[in-house]
């Protein structure tokens, strides 16, 4: 069986995060980690925020997640674990998403800021660093559009793997 996670590191649209909530409860991901500007389910009050229900549709209560204030030692607990980090980034070491294998049954996905993407010094944790290929005149693809794609890749890559 595979175990997947999803690490989001600086997001900052509370649709987009609620979208990959959705993402992650669809494609059977167990958790998901919040870095940084990310905001979380729930509002100061600790009630859940209505922009973000409205988007995640309830699925910020079936899906365990976290809010961390260090990205690199989780990283490094994951990694000791056993964890396979891959991170969806158009980066110089990026392969194609289609060659993407979790050869460890512990895989965890990394997206970054809308903007300015994974920082470098985060980036650079990663085992494998992914993209996926762009065909028009647009270079990239909305982070909850991209994460969605990369997290159904991530499973099929366990049954071909």
């Amino acid at each position: 069986m595979m175990h997947c996670a999803a690490i989001l590191c600086d997001i900052r649209s509370v649709h987009n995060v609620g979208s990959i909530f959705r993402t992650t409860d669809g494609a059977g991901f167990e958790k998901i980690y919040l870095y940084g500007v990310t905001p979380s389910p729930l509002d100061r009050f600790g009630k859940v925020r209505s922009d973000f229900a409205k988007v995640a549709l309830g699925a910020e209560a079936g899906i365990a997640w976290e809010t961390v204030s260090d990205i690199k030692d989780l990283i490094t607990v994951l990694k000791r674990e056993g964890w396979t980090i891959f991170a969806l980034e158009q980066a110089d070491r990026s392969m194609p998403i289609d060659s993407m294998k979790c050869d460890t049954g512990k895989c965890a996905l990394m997206v970054g800021n809308e903007v300015g993407g994974i920082a470098p010094g985060i980036l650079a944790l990663a085992d494998t660093v992914v993209e996926i290929p762009m065909l028009g005149k647009k270079e990239s693809l909305n982070v909850s559009v991209a994460f969605g794609i990369a997290a159904y890749a991530l499973r099929s890559s366990a049954t071909t793997a």
